[in-house]
């Protein structure tokens, strides 16, 4: 992944020496609004177009992998989601390439939701990045069956009514 610094910025004569040239990752590419001046777009950037275009996609339960999941899980608890946790970028003068790992939701037909991430983050980086996208690499790392919620849900109610019932039981004022 390529990453703009200052010796990029420095050592390139087309950024310091053409206005109608735009820096993306620290390469210089056409500014085709003709404006002086220089655009840099970072590889951060991109991957969370790529992350909110897939998490658009019917089908697409999370991205990431067990434990990005888990980690993320946590990072939605505190209300600080990464919209990055699955997705790879490579970034070039005029390309990327992108790898996703995600999981499907159960019964969406998994090459089918494989496409359509495919084609909604080709979409959104030419359409908002503004550069070509060469491959979109899908990983498809699970399924999420909506009945393991289910589950987890009913269990945790159990133990809180178990809890609640406890409580109730014991009259001296004491919580057990």
């Amino acid at each position: 992944m390529s990453t703009t610094t200052p010796e990029n910025k420095q050592n390139s004569s087309a950024t310091k020496n053409s206005p109608d040239k735009t820096v993306k990752n620290g390469v210089a590419v056409p500014n085709d609004s003709g404006d002086a001046g220089k655009t840099i777009i970072e590889g951060n950037v991109v991957a969370k177009v790529i992350g909110i275009a897939a998490r658009d996609v019917s089908g697409v339960y999370a991205l990431g992998g067990g434990a990005a999941r888990a980690i993320g899980a946590i990072r939605d608890a505190v209300g600080n989601t990464d919209l990055t946790q699955g997705v790879s970028v490579e970034v070039g003068e005029k390309q990327v390439a992108a790898d996703l790992t995600i999981v499907v939701e159960y019964p969406q037909p998994l090459k089918q939701v494989a496409d359509d991430v495919r084609a909604a983050v080709y979409k959104a980086v030419e359409d908002l990045v503004g550069l070509e996208v060469v491959e979109v690499n899908i990983s498809i790392t699970d399924i999420h069956i909506p009945s393991d919620d289910k589950d987890k849900e009913d269990s945790r109610s159990d133990e809180n009514s178990g809890q609640e019932s406890a409580r109730r039981e014991d009259n001296s004022g004491r919580v057990q």
